[in-house]
């Protein structure tokens, strides 16, 4: 099953009895904006609240921690996820936000059947799927049956070790004027990764905010990695960095290793820091 699906399918889709849509939309209040409209059918899960484990000290984890896997697991639970059921989940970044987070924990549990929508709720509604206003309204069953996350994760002190040793690449996938260090917007302290190469997350799509197809996907990823070499993927919180391992995910390639403290981790505990000057 591709981890893509285009908004002209998302009807078809629905209409199967083991489907269910969920708005992963993340704002200052996500239940709220929720109940103001979303697509028909969807529930609602909390970025916030459900989809991360946010500590008091930032340093300890970064700015998006993972939940623990039984937590999650109850999550899903309440959404009516079993190992069954066919989940598409939205945001409103084309999966930039938290939609890629939602299904990199659902692949990290072993669920296949999974997929985000590509061009986000506002595609939906340039193809006319209905909306509707109000609360969630999941039928809950028991705990999805997860023990612990399958897809390779990175600790900061892994992700020193291994920087800029041969045979490993750390990838940063946000905007180049982040990684160079001209500006930080979110976190306490500009720059990058000493060693750490970019290639932002825009960089998947289009022109027009979609995807690039597979082929285009492979070929560009291609050439900045080696077969052989050991990948290491990161952001600014562990949240959008999913976008760049659904894009790969996408391109046939290897889900490569999340480092999920990413630089909202990294720049609060005192390591090095790497600026660049724009070319």
């Amino acid at each position: 099953m591709t981890p893509i699906l285009k908004a002209e399918e998302l009807k078809k889709i629905s209409a199967i009895s083991n489907f269910i849509l969920v708005d992963a939309r993340n704002s200052t209040d996500p239940k709220a904006l929720f109940e103001q409209g979303h697509l028909k059918g969807a529930v609602f899960v909390d970025p916030n609240l459900e989809l991360a484990a946010i500590k008091a000290n930032l340093a300890d984890g970064g700015r998006h921690p993972l939940p623990n896997v039984s937590d999650f697991c109850f999550v899903l639970g309440n959404l009516g996820i079993e190992p069954n059921t066919h989940v598409v989940v939205y945001d409103d970044q084309n999966g930039a936000n938290s939609a890629s987070r939602f299904w990199w924990m659902l692949r990290a549990l072993g669920h296949d059947r999974v997929q985000v929508l590509e061009g986000g709720i506002q595609a939906a509604i340039e193809k006319e799927f209905p909306l509707e206003k109000g609360k969630s309204k999941p039928s809950p069953t028991s705990a999805y049956p997860g023990e612990k996350w399958k897809l390779p994760i990175v600790t900061m002190a892994e992700v020193e070790e291994k920087v800029g040793e041969n045979g490993t690449v750390v990838i940063d996938v946000r905007s180049a004027e982040r990684y160079r260090g001209e500006q930080e917007p979110i976190d306490l302290i500009a720059g990058h990764i000493p060693g750490a190469i970019n290639i932002p997350l825009t960089e998947n799509m289009d022109t027009n905010g979609r995807f690039l197809n597979p082929e285009k996907l492979k070929s560009k990823y291609e050439s900045y990695l080696n077969e052989n070499e050991e990948v290491i993927v990161h952001c600014g919180s562990g949240v959008s960095v999913c976008h760049t391992l659904l894009a790969m995910d996408y391109a046939g390639l290897k889900i490569p290793k999340l480092f999920v403290g990413s630089w909202s981790e990294w720049s609060r505990n005192n390591k090095p820091i790497g600026k660049t000057e724009k070319p």
